[in-house]
């Protein structure tokens, strides 16, 4: 199968190895907003400015978008829905329902299929969250993220006034998850789940207090977390926190008469954007083989078997991962 890819940063170049490594994939191209002279790609794929894509509608049997979920996913997937099978990472849970919605129609005019919202969260996690409830009724899912690098909080602290550069990270606190572990249930508020941890880089003579408070405060970012701040050099975070590790656990306790069950599904990932990209890889395989089914119209992880994501044919998964 033929895969485009649109959009070209930390996500695009997840895809692209994703797609490299597949033996039943060819990559045609990455399409870039930005001047394709100066894009340049992690294996040497050529890149075509995304004007290009329309003249490209034969050439492409899937094509991921690597866009950001607050203003491109929105606008881009249905767009390109109606002509190419595509597949986004869309990770506004609230607005999943919309996006559906306005995907489910591009995609069922133009005859194609458009998988939306894949990736660990939503995506993986999904998965786990429904199977849990499905086998348990009645139970208690408790989501848990980190340790790990939150690009939209990292990038909300590098535009106060005064900040050169900083990643945030996200912890999980330990006595909330010793107590789901043990399927006590307990009832927890957004502070009791998770702290933030800030490593910042801030100019020569920056108010260092104004800044941790102004941090500290944030609302719908800080406000919420017991949050500590560190102040260190740009070498120091060179060093240190040059990656973009993530991860997490949907830990789901249930019970059967007097029997109590814990279900836990958990996640520790060296990178988030290239384990993203793979997430999207599979299931764009999923969207090439459904559409040569007949299948048009939007669909999300819950609606796609598992073997439809996988390279291993039907009688292997059979007789070796069943």
């Amino acid at each position: 199968m033929k895969v485009g890819i649109l959009g070209y940063g930390n996500l695009g170049r997840g895809v692209e190895k994703a797609v490299c490594a597949a033996e039943d994939m060819e990559l045609v191209g990455v399409f870039s907003r930005r001047d394709p002279s100066t894009v340049k790609t992690v294996t040497g794929a050529p890149v075509f400015h995304v004007d290009d894509l329309a003249s490209k509608k034969g050439d492409i049997d899937v094509l991921v978008i690597c866009g950001g979920s607050a203003t491109d996913l929105p606008e881009m997937t249905p767009k390109y829905a109606a002509d190419f099978n595509v597949i986004d990472s869309f990770d506004t849970h609230a607005r999943i329902p919309e996006h559906f919605a306005n995907v489910d129609a591009a995609a069922k005019k133009g005859g194609k299929i458009g998988i939306i919202s894949c990736g660990w969260d939503p995506g993986m996690f999904s998965l786990n969250r429904v199977y849990a409830h499905s086998v348990l009724p009645g139970g208690k899912d408790y989501t848990f993220w980190g340790k790990g690098v939150s690009q939209g909080h990292s990038d909300a602290i590098r535009r106060i006034e005064g900040v050169v550069d900083a990643r945030q990270y996200t912890v999980p606190v330990p006595a909330a998850l010793e107590a789901v572990r043990a399927g006590k249930n307990p009832e927890l508020t957004t502070r009791e789940k998770h702290t933030r941890e800030c490593y910042v880089v801030v100019e020569e003579g920056a108010d260092k207090a104004r800044i941790e408070q102004e941090i500290k405060t944030m609302p719908n970012y800080f406000a919420d977390y017991d949050t500590t701040v560190h102040f260190i050099s740009q070498e120091e975070l060179d060093c240190d926190h040059k990656g973009l590790p993530h991860g997490g656990s949907v830990i789901y306790t249930g019970t059967t008469g007097e029997n109590t069950h814990v279900i836990e599904y958990s996640l520790k990932l060296d990178s988030n954007p290239d384990f993203t990209g793979s997430v999207l890889v599979a299931y764009a395989r999923a969207a090439y083989r459904l559409n040569q089914e007949g299948v048009s119209g939007a669909k999300t992880v819950l609606d796609i078997a598992p073997s439809y994501i996988s390279p291993i044919s039907g009688d292997e998964l059979r007789a070796h991962y069943l």
